[in-house]
């Protein structure tokens, strides 16, 4: 079955993509859902004329979103959390604390445009997360976790 998403889907697609889904997935639970159309010829025709109305709008959106990247890209992000025996941290390091430290710089991203492996961090070091600033726009971007200071 094709289908129209109309919003983004983590590990499916983004708003506007056509896909192909089992059946059972679309008619159950993204259609009913509002998530997605049944891509019909006349849908389809529809789809194509407004991507071609925003392909001028979307160009912008890309630069500052490009923009975007190198300004976060020249940051320097070190992460405090309490440290217990050898490097194991109390508690865990996620994507709402790189939120946070962005937020503090300036910086507003959402925390689903982050992605760091594992989801979570529970161990002093150097790491990097997959920061997805725009469907064709994403940077790896370097952190580190260091111990906080008593």
């Amino acid at each position: 079955m094709q289908i129209i998403l109309k919003e983004n889907i983590e590990n499916l697609g983004y708003k506007d993509d056509l896909v192909k889904v089992k059946n059972g997935y679309g008619r159950n639970y993204l259609i009913p859902q509002g998530k997605a159309i049944l891509a019909t010829t006349s849908a389809k025709k529809v789809l194509a004329e407004n991507i071609k109305q925003r392909a001028f709008k979307e160009k912008k959106i890309i630069d500052d979103a490009t923009a975007l990247g190198e300004k976060i890209m020249a940051l320097e992000v070190k992460i405090a959390s309490k440290v217990g025996s050898g490097d194991k941290l109390f508690g865990s390091v996620s994507a709402l604390d790189l939120v946070n430290s962005f937020e503090a710089k300036g910086h507003k991203i959402e925390k689903n445009a982050i992605a760091i492996p594992g989801r979570t961090i529970k161990r002093l070091g150097s790491y990097e997360a997959k920061i997805r600033l725009h469907r064709e726009v994403s940077i790896q971007f370097p952190f580190e976790i260091i111990p906080e200071k008593k």
